[in-house]
């Protein structure tokens, strides 16, 4: 990543808006003095560095066509980000025809006229990069980050699907896409807790018709009621050059860049002219209570207030006020919800959009304290009464301030995240880096704007009152409901009836003619330091000046292995009670003093490992460690934080249940492992264990186990590696504890092939999963071969299995296979969520798939393209700190040097074909595997009788 971060002062910029719109900065971009330019592209405006300002520094270009391209240049890393974002999203759809935007975020992977069905993917693939497309109300982006080698084979492809995908949307792959999106609606959004939540307040909150009244996904009957050309017109309508942004960052040349564009994009015609959607104020007239039944466990309430919209001169202080309400545990939703004890869960946040902004509070009741949704409701009242009379204070203001700071410099790490940055700021406002245009106008927000906001829109106003309630318990709503969203007006829907041909385009080359890669980037293993102290700890250090930011992973070995089985859980629960008060501070005046510094410190306890996770800006370092050391060595461990924090486990885990995969999850481990094996259990226990669980065990937890005997510690960032030592004194001084991490018990036989099937009444879906025990992880060995091996099978997009599944048979969003390999452990396992209608079909055909792979083994196609996509991939490996920090860690946990990776790229280049076949031959048994199934008995049992193995019901304890 390039140094562009310059900061001076105590800067900010909006972490809460996803999209950027309305007024603009004039005073930061110069006026364009280059003139040698390819025929037809004029050079819009040039955005350089600063010394007093927080910039990212562009190019802005306009074809002739109207396509708009940033360029941004960081040479820091051999890699490239590349962006495509149309200003086209659900927001643009018409009421009966909903859906089409994210509909055709799948349809662009689905083959162009010069890329064949499903290339796409394998092309990224084979190049070492990763690729997606996401689609929002207001815009659909599709982006691929890959090595700088690969970038004019990018540019080729993203202009293929904007000028050549209509002659490829065929009937055919309009029903199968079709089928993918309802398997994506029944994973994402009805089959899953809370998952309706979104689009019951959308109704209920704007009136009938307005763009943002149905979901992104939309309405299946929808998708249903028309034809391919519907969705061919919606195309030619909307996904335009003229109507899109292609933003590039990287290690590239501008010029080089320029006539690549050029030449791909330049002869695509412009499409109809787009304007902006008119912002209006959305209002309502009086409250409407909503109330929908879900299979959930904890009650949830949605209080949301309509406000303004993206960069609304109110938007800022409705943002702070959101802070200051309910964002962590310095605020007073924390106080008055979540430390009383009436909720496990509270927080008030004020998402933005193009078009509206909406004020959020929500609240997950703890049914223990709050029998019914009407007591929360009230509190919320209470509280925002509170806060009227309490008023906005001086560290309301600084801590909001310095914490938008902090995860604004975080977000700016990586290129992708500067280039999407660009992207979106250029879509809604014409202008790519707003950056210092938001810090100014966030400084600026003060204690009086807050409170006008306060006053004008959420004081008194009518709000949407969701109350979701478990099925059958209407009774626990807030209020009775008072709104029933308007039946929709669709006898006018007229479908598209004339054909919809693809344009004309003429080029002066040959465009099926794939473009080729550069030469590969040369990538070196970052240098770091390492050092190891007579406690036992070892210690290290990469310093890399890119962000003004430092990132720390204190890592205790142990974690939930050390757990006795019957208080499974405690590991977990001693680093949750670790997160709570210390000796000398409340809750709330920790949390104040590290927001005042823009830094965070959190304590996890899982698989293998105690994590202590330390984010901080660098100039405020040393004071971030000095509060990590009182967190550390003087927890006040109070009666009532564990009361709470024990109820607030038992309510979360009873809602987790509710979740097929965790039950999926949770049912292959206990047949992996055995009911003797502490890893049979969550990390975070089970109700019966966490209930024999103390506060006195929870304090010998800590005195045995948290300890520098095992541990390690990795910083990477702004760092000056000798003095580093100095700052962490009180760790690498801190006197050794030994202790010892027992050994497993004996696991369990697999036994005959059987199903084993988990009811889950009411299940619109089924969770698969289909395993076996294997090796743990190793670096060089058969593991890591076989994950070579499975990489063709289900370890990619455009693997077999998902390939078949998903894109062929449509009966699910995604299927995949994994080695999953830890320190001591190691399974293979085979996943999807399948249509409920197509359970035993979608089985039969995972376990066809394994079993002609474990006959067949892969083609010489597949190994040549898994050689390239692992080789390619290894420019991506370290760009950003987080990527540094992994790497370390990964070196720490299993006793490597760093030179195994070249050790890797070694054995994937010489291995071959037979080789790999052999070890699917060994592994890839089908019979030598176990099926768990999670769904609806009483529908699908039927369906897996007529697989040929015994269907075996399960319970699993939670």
């Amino acid at each position: 990543m390039g140094k562009f971060l310059v900061v001076k002062k105590i800067v900010i910029l909006s972490a809460f808006a996803g999209f950027l719109s309305a007024c603009q900065p004039t005073n930061t971009v110069t006026q364009p003095t280059t003139t040698n330019l390819p025929t037809g592209v004029t050079l819009v405006a040039e955005h350089g560095a600063s010394d007093d300002q927080v910039r990212i520094p562009y190019k802005k270009y306009r074809l002739a066509n109207g396509l708009t391209l940033a360029l941004h240049e960081d040479h820091s890393d051999p890699l490239v980000h590349v962006d495509v974002t149309y200003h086209v999203g659900s927001a643009r759809e018409e009421v009966g025809k909903s859906g089409f935007a994210h509909f055709f975020e799948h349809m662009m992977f689905q083959g162009s006229k010069n890329v064949a069905d499903d290339e796409h993917i394998k092309i990224v693939t084979e190049a070492g990069g990763s690729m997606n497309g996401t689609t929002n109300s207001d815009r659909t982006n599709y982006y691929e980050t890959v090595p700088a080698n690969q970038l004019e084979k990018m540019i080729w492809l993203e202009a293929d699907r904007m000028g050549f995908l209509l002659g490829s949307v065929t009937q055919e792959k309009f029903e199968i896409q079709r089928e993918t999106v309802k398997n994506e609606r029944g994973q994402s959004y009805d089959n899953q807790p809370y998952g309706l939540r979104s689009e019951r307040n959308s109704e209920a909150l704007y009136p009938a018709g307005h763009p943002y009244s149905w979901s992104t996904i939309g309405y299946l009957e929808d998708l249903n009621r028309v034809n391919v050309d519907d969705l061919k017109a919606f195309f030619k309508r909307w996904y335009g050059p003229n109507n899109a942004v292609l933003t590039i960052g990287g290690d590239i040349e501008p010029e080089q860049v320029l006539a690549w564009a050029n030449k791909y994009f330049g002869s695509i015609p412009a499409g109809p002219s787009v304007e902006n959607a008119e912002k209006e104020l959305v209002t309502l007239d009086e409250t409407r209570f909503v109330t929908l039944e879900d299979e959930i466990h904890l009650p949830l309430l949605q209080v949301t207030f309509p406000t303004v919209y993206v960069r609304h001169e109110d938007e800022a202080p409705l943002d702070v006020l959101s802070n200051i309400l309910g964002a962590g545990k310095t605020s007073l939703f924390y106080k008055n919800l979540v430390k009383d004890g009436y909720a496990v869960q509270a927080m008030v946040s004020h998402p933005c959009q193009e078009l509206a902004c909406e004020f959020q509070l929500i609240a997950l009741a703890n049914p223990q304290n709050s029998t019914n949704l009407s007591e929360l409701y009230a509190r919320f009242e209470q509280t925002l009464a509170e806060f009227e009379k309490r008023g906005v204070n001086e560290d309301d203001l600084n801590r909001t301030k310095v914490g938008i700071e902090s995860s604004t410099i975080f977000g700016l790490q990586s290129v992708s995240g500067k280039v999407s940055t660009l992207a979106s700021n250029q879509t809604f406002d014409g202008e790519p880096d707003m950056v210092q245009y938001d810090l100014d106008r966030y400084n600026a927000v003060t204690a009086k704007d807050v409170m006008r906001v306060y006053q004008r829109y959420i004081k008194d106003k009518p709000s949407v009152v969701l109350s979701i309630v478990p099925n059958g318990q209407v009774g626990l709503a807030a209020k009775p409901a008072n709104f029933t969203v308007p039946k929709r007006q669709l006898d006018n829907i007229k479908t598209v009836q004339a054909h919809i041909e693809q344009a004309t385009i003429v080029d002066t080359f040959d465009r099926s003619i794939q473009p080729p890669a550069g030469p590969s980037p040369v990538v070196s293993v970052p240098d770091f330091d390492e050092q190891r102290f007579e406690n036992g700890l070892t210690l290290v250090s990469l310093a890399t000046d890119e962000t003004p930011t430092v990132s720390i992973s204190f890592n205790m070995e142990g974690g939930p292995l050390l757990d006795p089985i019957d208080k499974a859980g405690l590991a977990s629960f001693t680093a949750q009670m670790m997160n709570e008060t210390t000796k000398g501070f409340t809750n709330e005046e920790m949390a104040n003093q590290l927001a005042l510094l823009g830094s965070s410190i959190r304590f996890d306890a899982n698989g293998r490992f105690t994590t202590v996770r330390i984010n901080s800006l660098s100039r405020n370092l040393d004071a971030t460690l000095a509060l990590f050391k009182k967190k550390m060595f003087n927890p006040a461990f109070s009666q009532s934080d564990f009361e709470r924090l024990k109820q607030r486990s038992a309510q979360s885990l009873q809602q987790q249940v509710k979740n097929p995969s965790v039950l999926a999850s949770r049912a292959v481990s206990e047949l992996l492992f055995g009911k003797d094996n502490r890893v049979s259990l969550p990390d975070s226990g089970t109700l019966s264990t966490i209930q024999n669980i103390s506060l006195e065990d929870v304090k010998a937890y800590y005195q045995q186990y948290y300890s520098p005997s095992k541990a390690n510690v990795v910083v990477v960032g702004d760092i000056d590696t000798k003095s580093l030592q100095t700052s962490l004194a009180f760790l690498t001084n801190w006197p050794a504890k030994p202790y010892e991490i027992k050994d497993y018990a004996e696991f369990p036989e697999m036994g005959k092939p059987v199903i084993y099937l988990v009811d889950k009444p009411g299940a619109k879906q089924s969770v698969v999963s289909i395993f076996k025990p294997y090796l743990p992880y190793d670096a060089t060995g058969e593991q890591f071969r076989s994950k070579l091996m499975n990489f063709a099978l289900g370890g990619v997009f455009s693997s077999r299995i998902n390939l078949n599944l998903r894109e062929d048979k449509g009966y699910t969003y995604g299927a995949s296979t994994n080695f999953i390999g830890g320190k001591t452990l190691g399974w293979f396992n085979a996943s999807a969520d399948l249509k409920q209608d197509n359970t035993a079909d979608g089985i039969h055909e995972m376990l066809s798939e394994i079993s002609e792979y474990h006959e067949k083994g892969m083609t010489q196609t597949e190994l040549e393209l898994m050689r390239n996509a692992f080789t390619q991939g290894d420019a991506l490996e370290y760009e950003t700190p987080s990527s540094k920090a992994g790497f370390l860690r990964h070196l720490l946990t299993f006793g490597l040097d760093k030179s195994y990776r070249g050790t890797q790229n070694e054995i994937i280049h010489n291995i071959d074909k037979a080789e790999l076949n052999a070890l699917a031959a060994k592994v890839l048994d089908p019979n030598s595997m176990q099926v768990v199934v999670v769904g609806d008995a009483s529908v699908i049992r039927a369906q897996l009788a007529t697989l040929g193995r015994e269907v075996v019901d399960l319970t699993v304890e939670y």
